[in-house]
Protein backbone atom coordinates (compact mmCIF):
# COMPACT_ATOMS: atom_id res chain seq x y z
CA UNK A 1 0.00 0.00 0.00
CA UNK A 2 1.41 3.44 -0.80
CA UNK A 3 0.58 6.62 0.70
CA UNK A 4 -1.13 9.51 -1.46
CA UNK A 5 0.34 13.30 -1.29
CA UNK A 6 -1.13 16.27 -2.40
CA UNK A 7 2.13 17.06 -4.76
CA UNK A 8 0.40 15.35 -7.72
CA UNK A 9 -2.79 16.60 -7.52
CA UNK A 10 -3.58 20.05 -9.34
CA UNK A 11 -3.49 23.32 -7.45
CA UNK A 12 -6.64 24.63 -5.72
CA UNK A 13 -7.84 28.00 -7.13
CA UNK A 14 -9.19 30.52 -4.84
CA UNK A 15 -10.77 32.53 -7.49
CA UNK A 16 -12.95 29.74 -8.76
CA UNK A 17 -16.34 29.63 -8.87
CA UNK A 18 -16.29 26.15 -7.39
CA UNK A 19 -15.98 26.63 -3.61
CA UNK A 20 -12.71 24.89 -2.01
CA UNK A 21 -14.18 21.74 -0.35
CA UNK A 22 -15.48 21.12 -3.92
CA UNK A 23 -12.25 21.56 -5.36
CA UNK A 24 -10.84 19.24 -2.87
CA UNK A 25 -13.46 16.61 -3.79
CA UNK A 26 -12.51 17.02 -7.77
CA UNK A 27 -9.14 16.25 -7.38
CA UNK A 28 -9.23 13.60 -5.38
CA UNK A 29 -12.03 11.68 -7.31
CA UNK A 30 -10.16 12.25 -10.47
CA UNK A 31 -6.98 10.79 -9.14
CA UNK A 32 -8.88 7.76 -8.28
CA UNK A 33 -10.60 7.72 -11.50
CA UNK A 34 -7.46 7.84 -13.61
CA UNK A 35 -5.86 5.48 -11.56
CA UNK A 36 -3.39 7.84 -9.91
CA UNK A 37 -4.53 6.44 -6.53
CA UNK A 38 -4.76 2.86 -6.49
CA UNK A 39 -7.72 0.61 -4.45
CA UNK A 40 -6.05 0.67 -0.90
CA UNK A 41 -3.79 3.73 -1.23
CA UNK A 42 -3.68 5.97 2.46
CA UNK A 43 -5.02 9.35 1.59
CA UNK A 44 -3.60 11.98 4.26
CA UNK A 45 -5.43 12.91 7.34
CA UNK A 46 -7.84 15.76 7.67
CA UNK A 47 -5.36 17.09 10.25
CA UNK A 48 -2.03 16.58 7.84
CA UNK A 49 -4.32 18.22 4.90
CA UNK A 50 -5.46 20.99 6.81
CA UNK A 51 -2.37 21.89 7.86
CA UNK A 52 -0.74 21.25 4.27
CA UNK A 53 -3.06 23.47 2.36
CA UNK A 54 -3.76 25.96 5.15
CA UNK A 55 -7.55 25.80 5.28
CA UNK A 56 -10.08 25.16 8.06
CA UNK A 57 -10.51 21.81 8.85
CA UNK A 58 -14.36 22.81 8.28
CA UNK A 59 -13.29 22.38 4.88
CA UNK A 60 -11.42 19.41 5.05
CA UNK A 61 -13.75 17.42 6.43
CA UNK A 62 -16.46 18.40 3.87
CA UNK A 63 -14.60 17.02 0.97
CA UNK A 64 -13.95 13.80 3.05
CA UNK A 65 -17.05 13.20 4.03
CA UNK A 66 -18.22 13.65 0.07
CA UNK A 67 -16.00 11.30 -0.89
CA UNK A 68 -16.71 8.55 1.97
CA UNK A 69 -20.45 8.98 1.08
CA UNK A 70 -19.93 7.96 -2.67
CA UNK A 71 -17.74 5.09 -1.88
CA UNK A 72 -14.60 6.48 -3.21
CA UNK A 73 -13.08 6.29 0.54
CA UNK A 74 -13.42 4.12 3.40
CA UNK A 75 -11.86 6.17 6.78
CA UNK A 76 -11.02 3.48 8.90
CA UNK A 77 -10.97 5.91 12.32
CA UNK A 78 -7.40 6.18 13.89
CA UNK A 79 -5.74 4.35 11.42
CA UNK A 80 -6.68 6.93 8.58
CA UNK A 81 -8.78 6.88 5.42
CA UNK A 82 -8.05 4.62 1.92
CA UNK A 83 -9.08 4.61 -1.36
CA UNK A 84 -11.77 2.34 -1.27
CA UNK A 85 -10.52 -1.41 -1.63
CA UNK A 86 -11.76 -3.20 -4.71
CA UNK A 87 -13.39 -0.16 -5.90
CA UNK A 88 -13.30 -0.28 -9.90
CA UNK A 89 -13.71 3.67 -11.17
CA UNK A 90 -15.23 3.73 -14.27
CA UNK A 91 -12.62 5.07 -17.00
CA UNK A 92 -13.14 9.15 -17.44
CA UNK A 93 -15.26 10.41 -20.69
CA UNK A 94 -12.59 11.70 -22.48
CA UNK A 95 -13.55 15.49 -22.85
CA UNK A 96 -14.44 17.71 -25.61
CA UNK A 97 -11.95 20.36 -27.28
CA UNK A 98 -12.35 22.83 -25.12
CA UNK A 99 -14.13 26.02 -26.93
CA UNK A 100 -11.49 28.96 -27.80
CA UNK A 101 -11.71 32.44 -26.88
CA UNK A 102 -13.03 33.54 -30.24
CA UNK A 103 -15.96 30.93 -29.93
CA UNK A 104 -19.35 32.54 -27.86
CA UNK A 105 -20.00 31.03 -24.17
CA UNK A 106 -23.18 28.97 -23.37
CA UNK A 107 -25.07 31.74 -21.62
CA UNK A 108 -26.35 31.09 -18.39
CA UNK A 109 -29.23 33.50 -17.20
CA UNK A 110 -28.78 32.21 -13.53
CA UNK A 111 -25.17 31.38 -12.60
CA UNK A 112 -24.24 29.88 -9.19
CA UNK A 113 -21.07 31.91 -8.62
CA UNK A 114 -20.43 35.28 -8.20
CA UNK A 115 -18.50 37.64 -10.39
CA UNK A 116 -17.67 41.05 -11.38
CA UNK A 117 -20.83 42.32 -13.06
CA UNK A 118 -22.82 39.33 -12.44
CA UNK A 119 -26.02 39.81 -13.73
CA UNK A 120 -28.99 39.43 -11.55
CA UNK A 121 -27.68 40.21 -7.94
CA UNK A 122 -28.38 42.34 -5.71
CA UNK A 123 -25.47 44.48 -3.18
CA UNK A 124 -25.11 40.88 -1.54
CA UNK A 125 -22.62 43.05 1.04
CA UNK A 126 -25.45 45.35 1.78
CA UNK A 127 -28.16 42.59 2.87
CA UNK A 128 -29.14 42.88 6.56
CA UNK A 129 -27.79 39.66 7.72
CA UNK A 130 -28.10 40.15 11.70
CA UNK A 131 -31.69 41.35 11.14
CA UNK A 132 -32.69 38.06 8.93
CA UNK A 133 -30.71 36.23 11.42
CA UNK A 134 -32.37 36.89 14.16
CA UNK A 135 -35.96 36.59 12.56
CA UNK A 136 -34.94 33.25 11.11
CA UNK A 137 -33.91 31.95 14.77
CA UNK A 138 -37.55 33.37 16.21
CA UNK A 139 -39.20 31.56 13.20
CA UNK A 140 -37.43 28.51 14.40
CA UNK A 141 -38.49 28.58 17.74
CA UNK A 142 -42.07 29.38 17.16
CA UNK A 143 -42.45 26.33 14.83
CA UNK A 144 -45.42 24.33 15.96
CA UNK A 145 -46.43 21.25 14.78
CA UNK A 146 -48.75 22.77 12.26
CA UNK A 147 -46.01 24.51 10.60
CA UNK A 148 -43.89 21.10 9.63
CA UNK A 149 -46.64 19.49 7.53
CA UNK A 150 -46.79 20.19 3.56
CA UNK A 151 -47.00 23.53 3.14
CA UNK A 152 -50.05 26.27 1.58
CA UNK A 153 -49.53 25.20 -1.73
CA UNK A 154 -50.86 28.89 -2.61
CA UNK A 155 -48.67 30.33 -0.31
CA UNK A 156 -48.41 31.30 3.00
CA UNK A 157 -51.71 32.86 4.26
CA UNK A 158 -50.03 35.80 6.62
CA UNK A 159 -47.86 36.36 3.11
CA UNK A 160 -50.57 36.31 0.98
CA UNK A 161 -52.03 39.20 2.63
CA UNK A 162 -48.93 41.37 3.34
CA UNK A 163 -47.48 41.33 -0.46
CA UNK A 164 -51.20 42.36 -1.37
CA UNK A 165 -50.82 45.09 1.34
CA UNK A 166 -47.49 46.30 -0.25
CA UNK A 167 -48.70 46.34 -3.95
CA UNK A 168 -51.73 48.39 -3.23
CA UNK A 169 -49.09 50.97 -1.50
CA UNK A 170 -45.97 50.90 -3.61
CA UNK A 171 -46.98 49.57 -6.62
CA UNK A 172 -50.81 51.09 -6.97
CA UNK A 173 -52.42 47.54 -7.55
CA UNK A 174 -55.54 46.75 -5.26
CA UNK A 175 -55.62 43.16 -5.03
CA UNK A 176 -57.23 40.77 -2.49
CA UNK A 177 -54.55 38.07 -0.90
CA UNK A 178 -57.01 35.99 -2.58
CA UNK A 179 -55.67 37.00 -5.72
CA UNK A 180 -51.95 36.48 -5.02
CA UNK A 181 -50.46 33.16 -5.33
CA UNK A 182 -46.44 32.18 -3.71
CA UNK A 183 -44.37 30.52 -6.29
CA UNK A 184 -40.47 29.50 -6.26
CA UNK A 185 -39.48 32.10 -8.87
CA UNK A 186 -40.13 32.99 -12.60
CA UNK A 187 -40.16 29.99 -14.08
CA UNK A 188 -42.74 28.49 -11.45
CA UNK A 189 -44.80 31.91 -12.44
CA UNK A 190 -44.40 31.48 -16.16
CA UNK A 191 -45.20 27.62 -15.76
CA UNK A 192 -48.25 28.31 -13.53
CA UNK A 193 -49.64 30.90 -16.19
CA UNK A 194 -48.82 28.53 -19.16
CA UNK A 195 -50.81 25.68 -17.92
CA UNK A 196 -53.96 28.04 -16.18
CA UNK A 197 -54.18 29.72 -19.00
CA UNK A 198 -52.98 28.69 -22.52
CA UNK A 199 -52.89 26.19 -24.68
CA UNK A 200 -50.67 24.63 -27.16
CA UNK A 201 -49.64 26.45 -30.60
CA UNK A 202 -50.71 29.60 -28.39
CA UNK A 203 -48.87 32.81 -30.38
CA UNK A 204 -47.45 34.97 -27.09
CA UNK A 205 -46.10 38.46 -27.71
CA UNK A 206 -42.46 38.39 -26.36
CA UNK A 207 -40.05 41.40 -26.74
CA UNK A 208 -37.55 41.86 -28.67
CA UNK A 209 -34.43 42.32 -27.24
CA UNK A 210 -36.04 39.92 -24.82
CA UNK A 211 -35.29 37.87 -21.66
CA UNK A 212 -34.58 34.59 -23.32
CA UNK A 213 -35.34 32.42 -20.77
CA UNK A 214 -39.49 33.40 -21.24
CA UNK A 215 -38.67 32.20 -25.11
CA UNK A 216 -37.36 29.23 -23.98
CA UNK A 217 -40.17 28.97 -21.28
CA UNK A 218 -42.66 29.44 -23.75
CA UNK A 219 -40.94 26.78 -26.35
CA UNK A 220 -41.04 23.90 -23.80
CA UNK A 221 -45.18 24.68 -23.23
CA UNK A 222 -45.52 24.34 -26.98
CA UNK A 223 -46.39 27.69 -27.85
CA UNK A 224 -45.23 30.33 -29.95
CA UNK A 225 -43.13 33.16 -29.36
CA UNK A 226 -43.83 36.20 -31.47
CA UNK A 227 -40.82 38.44 -31.14
CA UNK A 228 -42.39 41.79 -31.25
CA UNK A 229 -39.55 45.00 -31.85
CA UNK A 230 -39.23 47.54 -28.56
CA UNK A 231 -38.49 51.12 -29.21
CA UNK A 232 -37.79 54.34 -26.53
CA UNK A 233 -41.07 53.86 -25.36
CA UNK A 234 -41.11 49.96 -25.29
CA UNK A 235 -42.80 47.22 -26.69
CA UNK A 236 -44.53 48.46 -30.52
CA UNK A 237 -47.65 47.51 -30.24
CA UNK A 238 -48.80 48.01 -33.26
CA UNK A 239 -46.46 46.42 -34.87
CA UNK A 240 -47.56 42.95 -32.24
CA UNK A 241 -51.18 43.41 -33.86
CA UNK A 242 -49.74 43.09 -37.58
CA UNK A 243 -47.15 40.03 -36.59
CA UNK A 244 -49.65 38.48 -34.41
CA UNK A 245 -53.18 39.80 -34.15
CA UNK A 246 -54.70 36.57 -32.66
CA UNK A 247 -51.94 36.01 -30.04
CA UNK A 248 -53.21 34.84 -26.99
CA UNK A 249 -50.60 36.41 -24.78
CA UNK A 250 -48.06 39.15 -24.41
CA UNK A 251 -45.22 38.87 -22.44
CA UNK A 252 -43.97 42.98 -21.15
CA UNK A 253 -41.55 44.64 -18.81
CA UNK A 254 -43.36 47.82 -18.36
CA UNK A 255 -41.10 49.32 -15.67
CA UNK A 256 -37.43 48.55 -16.87
CA UNK A 257 -37.85 46.93 -20.48
CA UNK A 258 -35.22 44.43 -19.63
CA UNK A 259 -33.01 44.39 -20.73
CA UNK A 260 -33.00 47.68 -22.64
CA UNK A 261 -34.44 49.65 -19.32
CA UNK A 262 -36.71 52.06 -20.92
CA UNK A 263 -40.10 52.68 -19.57
CA UNK A 264 -43.43 51.78 -21.53
CA UNK A 265 -44.99 54.90 -22.22
CA UNK A 266 -48.66 55.60 -20.88
CA UNK A 267 -49.66 55.97 -24.60
CA UNK A 268 -48.32 52.44 -24.66
CA UNK A 269 -49.70 51.18 -22.06
CA UNK A 270 -53.14 52.12 -22.37
CA UNK A 271 -52.92 50.31 -26.18
CA UNK A 272 -51.68 47.33 -25.03
CA UNK A 273 -54.42 46.91 -22.49
CA UNK A 274 -56.43 48.11 -25.46
CA UNK A 275 -55.74 46.05 -27.14
CA UNK A 276 -55.83 43.06 -24.68
CA UNK A 277 -60.03 44.10 -23.85
CA UNK A 278 -60.70 43.64 -27.58
CA UNK A 279 -59.06 40.54 -28.29
CA UNK A 280 -59.81 38.89 -25.09
CA UNK A 281 -55.66 37.94 -24.91
CA UNK A 282 -53.55 38.46 -21.41
CA UNK A 283 -50.66 40.41 -20.46
CA UNK A 284 -48.48 39.02 -18.56
CA UNK A 285 -46.12 41.85 -16.43
CA UNK A 286 -42.86 41.04 -15.52
CA UNK A 287 -41.93 43.59 -13.07
CA UNK A 288 -38.59 41.92 -12.24
CA UNK A 289 -37.15 45.39 -10.59
CA UNK A 290 -39.74 48.02 -10.75
CA UNK A 291 -38.46 49.39 -7.16
CA UNK A 292 -35.49 50.67 -8.51
CA UNK A 293 -35.79 54.06 -10.63
CA UNK A 294 -33.46 56.48 -9.96
CA UNK A 295 -34.89 60.21 -11.94
CA UNK A 296 -38.19 59.85 -9.89
CA UNK A 297 -40.12 57.54 -7.62
CA UNK A 298 -40.83 54.38 -8.99
CA UNK A 299 -44.26 54.44 -11.35
CA UNK A 300 -47.41 52.62 -10.86
CA UNK A 301 -47.40 49.25 -12.40
CA UNK A 302 -48.97 48.23 -15.49
CA UNK A 303 -51.63 46.45 -13.58
CA UNK A 304 -52.88 49.64 -11.69
CA UNK A 305 -54.40 50.37 -14.94
CA UNK A 306 -56.26 47.32 -15.92
CA UNK A 307 -59.88 47.60 -15.39
CA UNK A 308 -61.02 44.55 -17.99
CA UNK A 309 -59.46 41.98 -15.63
CA UNK A 310 -56.49 40.64 -18.52
CA UNK A 311 -53.11 41.64 -16.33
CA UNK A 312 -51.22 39.20 -14.70
CA UNK A 313 -48.50 40.58 -12.03
CA UNK A 314 -45.19 38.86 -11.51
CA UNK A 315 -43.00 39.96 -8.93
CA UNK A 316 -40.17 38.46 -7.25
CA UNK A 317 -38.00 38.87 -3.65
CA UNK A 318 -34.81 37.72 -5.89
CA UNK A 319 -33.85 41.25 -7.05
CA UNK A 320 -34.97 42.98 -3.58
CA UNK A 321 -33.70 40.13 -0.90
CA UNK A 322 -31.87 37.33 -2.31
CA UNK A 323 -31.99 35.26 -5.70
CA UNK A 324 -31.38 31.62 -2.98
CA UNK A 325 -34.71 32.53 -1.57
CA UNK A 326 -36.46 31.10 -4.56
CA UNK A 327 -39.45 33.04 -3.83
CA UNK A 328 -41.65 35.12 -6.16
CA UNK A 329 -45.91 35.53 -6.23
CA UNK A 330 -48.37 36.41 -9.15
CA UNK A 331 -51.23 38.20 -8.58
CA UNK A 332 -53.98 36.76 -11.32
CA UNK A 333 -57.54 38.88 -12.02
CA UNK A 334 -60.15 38.14 -9.57
CA UNK A 335 -62.02 36.09 -11.75
CA UNK A 336 -59.07 33.79 -12.81
CA UNK A 337 -58.55 32.77 -8.75
CA UNK A 338 -60.34 29.38 -9.25
CA UNK A 339 -58.74 28.57 -12.45
CA UNK A 340 -55.28 29.15 -10.88
CA UNK A 341 -56.52 27.23 -7.39
CA UNK A 342 -57.21 24.59 -9.66
CA UNK A 343 -53.89 24.83 -11.95
CA UNK A 344 -51.54 25.43 -8.39
CA UNK A 345 -53.13 21.73 -6.69
CA UNK A 346 -50.68 20.26 -9.50
CA UNK A 347 -47.65 21.83 -7.98
CA UNK A 348 -46.05 21.71 -4.03
CA UNK A 349 -45.72 24.82 -2.01
CA UNK A 350 -42.37 26.77 -1.80
CA UNK A 351 -40.67 25.98 1.78
CA UNK A 352 -42.82 27.42 4.90
CA UNK A 353 -39.99 28.57 6.79
CA UNK A 354 -38.64 31.03 4.17
CA UNK A 355 -41.92 32.24 3.83
CA UNK A 356 -42.54 33.12 7.51
CA UNK A 357 -39.42 34.92 7.95
CA UNK A 358 -40.14 36.92 4.62
CA UNK A 359 -43.34 37.53 6.15
CA UNK A 360 -41.63 38.74 9.45
CA UNK A 361 -39.72 40.60 7.27
CA UNK A 362 -41.91 42.57 5.71
CA UNK A 363 -44.44 42.87 8.72
CA UNK A 364 -41.66 44.46 10.95
CA UNK A 365 -40.71 47.46 8.58
CA UNK A 366 -37.68 45.39 7.18
CA UNK A 367 -38.87 45.60 3.90
CA UNK A 368 -39.48 49.08 2.87
CA UNK A 369 -36.46 50.48 4.79
CA UNK A 370 -34.16 48.03 2.79
CA UNK A 371 -36.03 48.93 -0.48
CA UNK A 372 -34.97 52.67 0.46
CA UNK A 373 -31.43 52.04 1.18
CA UNK A 374 -30.86 49.99 -2.06
CA UNK A 375 -32.38 52.38 -3.98
CA UNK A 376 -30.10 55.22 -2.80
CA UNK A 377 -27.17 53.12 -2.51
CA UNK A 378 -28.08 51.68 -6.27
CA UNK A 379 -28.62 55.17 -7.15
CA UNK A 380 -24.90 56.34 -6.01
CA UNK A 381 -23.00 52.85 -7.62
CA UNK A 382 -24.82 53.31 -10.94
CA UNK A 383 -23.38 56.49 -11.02
CA UNK A 384 -19.96 55.50 -9.38
CA UNK A 385 -19.77 52.23 -11.90
CA UNK A 386 -20.96 54.34 -15.09
CA UNK A 387 -17.54 57.08 -14.16
CA UNK A 388 -15.21 54.63 -13.44
CA UNK A 389 -16.04 52.60 -16.56
CA UNK A 390 -16.19 55.44 -19.03
CA UNK A 391 -12.81 57.27 -16.97
CA UNK A 392 -11.13 53.88 -19.05
CA UNK A 393 -13.44 52.73 -21.68
CA UNK A 394 -14.78 56.21 -23.02
CA UNK A 395 -12.97 55.12 -26.81
CA UNK A 396 -14.57 52.03 -26.91
CA UNK A 397 -18.26 52.15 -25.34
CA UNK A 398 -20.78 54.43 -24.91
CA UNK A 399 -22.91 53.89 -22.58
CA UNK A 400 -26.79 54.02 -22.26
CA UNK A 401 -28.51 56.43 -20.04
CA UNK A 402 -31.51 54.95 -18.64
CA UNK A 403 -33.75 55.53 -15.61
CA UNK A 404 -33.39 52.81 -13.40
CA UNK A 405 -33.00 48.91 -13.42
CA UNK A 406 -29.64 47.77 -11.33
CA UNK A 407 -27.48 46.70 -15.11
CA UNK A 408 -26.18 49.09 -17.07
CA UNK A 409 -25.58 48.80 -21.37
CA UNK A 410 -22.34 49.16 -22.65
CA UNK A 411 -22.83 49.56 -26.74
CA UNK A 412 -19.15 48.50 -28.41
CA UNK A 413 -17.97 50.38 -30.85
CA UNK A 414 -16.09 49.42 -33.86
CA UNK A 415 -17.75 46.37 -34.43
CA UNK A 416 -16.47 44.38 -31.31
CA UNK A 417 -18.17 40.86 -31.54
CA UNK A 418 -20.14 40.82 -27.80
CA UNK A 419 -20.43 37.01 -27.75
CA UNK A 420 -16.79 36.68 -28.33
CA UNK A 421 -15.65 39.54 -25.61
CA UNK A 422 -18.32 37.80 -22.76
CA UNK A 423 -17.02 34.35 -23.55
CA UNK A 424 -13.31 36.02 -22.82
CA UNK A 425 -14.71 38.03 -19.76
CA UNK A 426 -15.68 34.27 -18.26
CA UNK A 427 -12.23 32.57 -19.01
CA UNK A 428 -10.48 35.63 -17.11
CA UNK A 429 -13.26 35.91 -13.80
CA UNK A 430 -15.51 39.06 -15.18
CA UNK A 431 -19.34 38.23 -16.05
CA UNK A 432 -21.14 39.56 -18.85
CA UNK A 433 -23.90 38.71 -20.86
CA UNK A 434 -24.02 39.94 -25.11
CA UNK A 435 -26.71 41.69 -25.52
CA UNK A 436 -27.04 40.35 -29.44
CA UNK A 437 -28.02 36.88 -26.96
CA UNK A 438 -31.75 38.87 -25.78
CA UNK A 439 -32.10 39.49 -29.46
CA UNK A 440 -34.61 36.49 -31.71
CA UNK A 441 -32.49 37.14 -34.42
CA UNK A 442 -29.28 38.30 -35.42
CA UNK A 443 -29.37 41.89 -36.14
CA UNK A 444 -29.32 43.23 -32.34
CA UNK A 445 -26.25 45.88 -32.06
CA UNK A 446 -23.60 44.18 -29.97
CA UNK A 447 -23.58 45.66 -26.41
CA UNK A 448 -22.44 44.22 -22.78
CA UNK A 449 -24.90 43.99 -19.67
CA UNK A 450 -23.01 44.35 -16.49
CA UNK A 451 -24.31 44.65 -13.68
CA UNK A 452 -23.57 47.51 -10.71
CA UNK A 453 -24.52 46.32 -7.34
CA UNK A 454 -21.61 44.88 -6.51
CA UNK A 455 -19.46 47.78 -8.06
CA UNK A 456 -18.41 49.89 -4.60
CA UNK A 457 -16.86 52.53 -5.77
CA UNK A 458 -15.48 55.21 -8.70
CA UNK A 459 -11.89 53.16 -7.97
CA UNK A 460 -13.29 49.49 -8.03
CA UNK A 461 -15.12 50.01 -11.14
CA UNK A 462 -11.98 51.51 -12.99
CA UNK A 463 -10.15 48.84 -12.16
CA UNK A 464 -12.41 46.66 -13.66
CA UNK A 465 -12.43 48.48 -16.47
CA UNK A 466 -8.62 48.19 -16.64
CA UNK A 467 -9.37 44.31 -16.47
CA UNK A 468 -12.04 44.29 -19.47
CA UNK A 469 -10.00 46.60 -21.61
CA UNK A 470 -7.18 44.22 -21.69
CA UNK A 471 -9.44 41.91 -22.95
CA UNK A 472 -11.12 44.02 -25.54
CA UNK A 473 -7.39 44.92 -27.08
CA UNK A 474 -6.35 40.87 -26.70
CA UNK A 475 -9.36 39.89 -29.09
CA UNK A 476 -9.23 38.10 -32.23
CA UNK A 477 -8.42 40.61 -35.66
CA UNK A 478 -12.01 41.98 -36.31
CA UNK A 479 -13.43 40.93 -39.22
Amino acid sequence: MTIATTSNLTPLDPGASAPLYRQIYERFRSAISSGMLKPGDRIPSARALTRELGLSRGTIDAAYSLLVAEGYIVARGQAGSIVTPGLKPRAPVASPEPQSADSAAAPSYRPDSILPFQMGLPALDAFPRKIWARLGARCIRAMQAADMVHPAVFGLPQLRAQIAAYLHMARGIDCAPSQVFVTSGYRHTMQLICQALLQAADQVWVEDPGYPPTRDLLGRFHLAAVPVPVDGEGIVVSEGSRLAPRARAAVVTPAHQSPLCVTLSLCRRLELLDWAARTGAWVIEDDYDGEYRYVSRPLPALKSLDRDGRVLYAGTFSKVLLPSLRLAYLVVPEAQVGCFERATEAFAGSPQLTQAIVTAFITEGHFARHIQRMRKLYAERRNAATAGLESVLGKYVRIDPQPGGMHLILRLQGGQPDRQLVARMREHGLYGEALTNWSAGEGGSPGLLLNFTNVDSHDTAAKLGRRLLALMQAGPAQS
